[in-house]
């Protein structure tokens, strides 16, 4: 009798089953929160979904996170966190096993925060993002300072408030929001605009920016702790100052900044000096010069008077140059007189030898001379350019029969490379492996585009990418044999 009543079972097909026990598994739990430990992480999917499953002593979770969650979450998930997920349950009927789709994802109190922000610190460190070696000098009084901060709150008018008693400078504010999910790319944001305005651009470039927030929790100030904001304040090539939270708050971008401010009042302290105090110095420095320049002149005044004192009196300096002026004054008359005397009797010994007749005779001469030389000089000049005109004709001759020959060799030249070049694309094409995939073969690569030589290269979900003869087909490895 047992044996007909088994007959009688309602008879299921597996996807019916499977959509029975989906249904039955939605109904029964729908959105539940779980807590448990992050395991098998390995980023997101190159479809953009997170494949992870969550584990505690005693039992194990498979869940996924899809790219539209992933992208709004605040907290990334992480190998080996301990989180609080909310999510819908449900089954995957392909491998028949259940599921949470998660929506919302936080980490489980103070510790797991804590444990997660000393390993990013651990992994940024290793990186070098906090050597001191990359720190930059602040400048001692800059033209022009931008602020990154909320614009409604407390903080910017603390900076704005004390840079105006201290020394008023140019205030450049990129509005941010300094809480939330998208509060970490907004800063993030802010600090690589200001280092992408140009030097001279119609928007002046800071010379020092301020990353300013107040106080607050732990989750409160999560977003500077954020890598993204970290690697920015690392990368900033202008001179950056954190002021996040209160003294005793410390977040990640503190160790990359190249100053940092225990509150937004004290960074705009130290972003420049006090006018007052430097106008007194300046006075006191310009005393100091004036007191040091007239030590100076009094000491010259008294070398001055000493030298004075030391030389000899003008009278006696002069007393011997004008007796001399007196005698050479007495002989001047005299050596004019016989001067002009020697001057005519030269001119009149020279004047008997300038006869018009004599002056003719020599001009004659001397025009039989020039007509001489301009006869050779035509007659060198004739054969001259004979001469040039036959060296030009040889020469024209000589670059033709030049050319001809450079065209021939060029032409073979080409011949010949053009031949070893066909020979070299044959020979290329011999053994190039397009050639093997145009004889019906594929060539196997993995996500990053290397090539895959065996199947123990191959884990199962893995990313594939197939090329054939005439194009490449992407493919996902379900099983490994």
């Amino acid at each position: 009798m047992a044996e007909p009543a088994l007959n009688n079972v309602v008879e299921w097909t597996v996807s019916e089953l499977s959509a029975a026990l989906k249904r039955t598994v939605e109904d029964e739990y729908g959105y539940v929160r779980v807590r448990g430990e992050i395991s098998g992480f390995k980023g997101p999917h190159s479809s953009g979904h997170c494949y992870f499953a969550l584990k505690d002593e005693g039992a194990r979770l498979e869940a996924v996170i899809w790219r539209t969650a992933f992208g709004r979450m605040r907290v990334k998930p992480e190998e080996g966190l301990e989180v609080i997920v909310t999510g819908r349950l449900t089954t995957y009927p392909g491998r028949s096993s259940y599921q949470i789709v998660i929506e919302s994802l936080e980490p489980a109190g103070i510790g797991a925060l804590m444990k997660l922000l000393e390993e990013r610190k651990k992994k940024l460190a290793a990186e070098g993002l906090f050597d001191e070696a990359r720190k930059q000098l602040l400048p001692y009084l800059p033209e022009v300072v931008g602020v990154v901060t909320s614009p409604t709150g407390a903080v910017i008018r603390d900076i704005l408030h004390r840079l105006e008693d201290r020394f008023p400078r140019r205030v450049l504010v990129w509005p941010v929001r300094v809480q939330g999910d998208t509060s970490a790319a907004e800063v993030a944001r802010a600090i690589n605009g200001f280092n992408a305005l140009p030097e001279r651009g119609p928007i002046p470039r800071p010379e020092l920016i301020i990353v300013a927030r107040g106080g607050g929790s732990l989750e409160d100030l999560w977003s500077f702790n954020e890598e993204i904001v970290v690697r920015a304040a690392a990368a900033s090539m202008i001179p950056l100052i954190s002021a996040v939270g209160h003294e005793t708050d410390v977040t990640l971008i503190d160790f990359a900044a190249d100053r940092r401010a225990p509150t937004p009042t004290a960074a705009a302290e130290m972003a420049v000096p006090v006018r007052a105090e430097l106008i007194a110095e300046l006075m006191s420095k310009a005393r100091r010069a004036l007191a040091c320049w007239q030590r100076a002149q009094d000491h010259r005044r008294t070398e001055l008077r000493a030298a004075a004192r030391a030389l000899p009196n003008a009278e006696e300096l002069l007393a011997i140059p004008r007796q001399r002026l007196d005698g050479c004054a007495e002989r001047l008359p005299r050596a004019l007189r016989a001067n002009a005397q020697i001057h005519q009797t030269q001119y009149s010994r020279i004047a008997g030898r300038l006869a018009p007749q004599l002056l003719r005779t020599q001009v004659e001469r001397r025009r039989v001379r020039l007509d001489a030389a301009n006869h050779r000089l035509s007659t060198a000049l004739k054969t001259y350019r004979e001469m040039q005109l036959t060296r030009v004709s040889r020469g024209r001759d000589r670059v033709t029969a030049l050319g001809d020959r450079s065209h021939r060799a060029v032409r073979a030249a080409i011949a010949t490379r053009a031949a070893r070049l066909d020979r070299s694309h044959q020979l290329l094409r011999a053994f190039s492996y397009q050639s093997v995939l145009e004889r019906g073969f594929a060539l196997v690569r993995d996500g990053g585009g290397h090539p895959l030589r065996s199947a123990t290269a191959v884990q199962p979900g893995m990313a594939l990418d197939i090329e054939f003869a005439d194009g490449c087909v992407g493919a996902t490895a379900q099983d490994v044999r």
